[in-house]
């Protein structure tokens, strides 16, 4: 993983899987597990090959790496035990995403596939966060479940607070497989529990042994993250963002009943400016984006690449 980032200016993660399936209406989502259990239907595996696949074959076209993550953001267990579902779901997932994997011929060696975990309650509520000995309690058996698996590293996503963060982190650290942390950020570029996010990043370092590969944000806009007022360092640090298609704030978002997006070459352009100017990596999709989003980063790389 850490080659991988050295030796690539422009790695691809996917777009939104969540939204996708639900605006589809081909598909329901489970009400506590949200996409996990599609993995055990064929209608729903045949819908989450089909998102993915999208995203692979821009990425192929584009002779990019692609970061995939298991369906398995909310599959705690917790949430697990409570549905009654096959305990083993997280190592399914994985064996579901090999699979596709396998299916890519010779691109296959340019997959990585990722572990995904969310934060326990409401990712958009910091009040409702766990303390980091609580967080590292409740994720322990989740994240051995998805390390356990043959994946290429593990991921949490849509963190709006840093204790709960650090206490995935130690959990994380534990399995010795790779991991990066994402935290949800508002307009003003902080961590949503009011941390900025260089003193997020800084402080969850200190507390680990073996620190994440690096740190993402995902789930706000590009412009939210106010990259030109950052303290320079953060970018040390950052490698990733997986962007919403809206300027909205989260809660505005919340309340649409409508795909909510802006211009896709603002967009696209405020993205690519995150990877030229300051060294982010990893770029992608969450709410509201699909596959014109990751297109325009790939056909925009292309040409700039050539001049």
């Amino acid at each position: 993983m850490q080659e991988l980032l050295d030796q690539n200016k422009l790695i691809l993660i996917e777009a939104a899987i969540v939204e996708r399936l639900r605006r589809s209406g081909h598909v329901a989502l489970h009400p506590r597990l949200v996409n996990a259990t599609l993995i055990y239907d064929e209608s729903g595996r045949a819908e989450l090959r089909k998102i993915y696949q999208s995203y692979i074959d821009i990425a192929r076209n584009g002779n990019l790496p692609l970061l995939l993550c298991t369906p398995t953001w909310r599959a705690n267990r917790e949430r697990v035990i409570e549905s009654g579902v096959d305990e083993y779901i997280n190592v399914d997932a994985v064996k579901f995403m090999n699979e596709l994997r396998r299916k890519q011929g010779s691109y296959a060696s340019k997959i990585i596939i990722g572990g995904l975990i969310g934060c326990k309650n409401d990712c958009y509520k910091p009040e409702e966060a766990l303390s980091s000995i609580e967080a590292a309690e409740f994720h322990e058996w989740q994240i051995t479940q998805l390390a356990k698996a043959n994946l290429d590293f593990l991921i949490a996503e849509t963190l709006p607070d840093l204790q709960e963060a650090i206490g995935i982190a130690k959990a994380m650290m534990k399995t010795n497989v790779p991991y990066i942390i994402s935290f949800v950020i508002n307009r003003n570029g902080d961590v949503l529990d009011g941390t900025s996010l260089v003193d997020a990043i800084r402080e969850l370092d200190s507390s680990v042994r073996i620190k994440p590969l690096g740190y993402m944000v995902n789930c706000a806009y590009p412009k939210f993250l106010n990259a030109a007022s950052q303290p320079i360092q953060l970018f040390d640090r950052l490698i990733g963002y997986q962007a919403n298609a809206s300027a909205l704030d989260h809660a505005e978002l919340d309340n649409c009943s409508e795909l909510q997006m802006e211009d896709l070459a603002t967009w696209g352009n405020e993205m690519l400016n995150l990877n030229k100017q300051y060294g982010v990596n990893i770029l992608g999709g969450c709410c509201g984006t699909g596959v014109d989003h990751l297109k325009y980063l790939v056909r925009s790389d292309r040409v700039i690449s050539t001049i």
